[in-house]
């Protein structure tokens, strides 16, 4: 079993691709337009881009291909689907945890530097 924390902090467009997988498989359009929703349009991802970085993140046994999830009606060949892998998920955790500390130390420095 591998250790989160070597993995983190992750580069921001891997954190949004495994953040866009936290809900199940989706394919590669799917995932560029869930990060598009969920950046609320600041982050756009380029298909060459995307790509790499899933590259990379199956290298590092974060994510893997999948079926197509059931009920979807999926019959284009074409499409590749991906999903989290346990230790995906895992690293997704530890770093939300790194991220939240992070804010929260933030946020209290800046209360404390407005306090002065």
């Amino acid at each position: 079993m591998t250790n989160p924390e070597a993995f983190i902090p992750l580069k921001p467009l891997s954190l949004h691709v495994l953040v866009a997988l936290i809900d199940g498989p989706r394919h590669g359009y799917a995932i560029v337009k869930e990060v598009s929703r969920q950046t609320e349009g600041v982050l756009t991802v380029e298909p060459g881009n995307l790509y790499r970085t899933i590259r990379t993140l199956r290298q590092q046994a974060l994510l893997e291909e999948s079926d197509p999830p059931s009920g979807t009606g999926a019959n284009d060949e074409r499409r590749r689907y991906f999903r989290l892998t346990p230790l995906g998920d895992r690293v997704i955790r530890v770093e939300t945890a790194r991220l939240e500390e992070v804010a929260r130390l933030a946020r209290r420095r800046l209360a404390e530097s407005q306090a002065r």
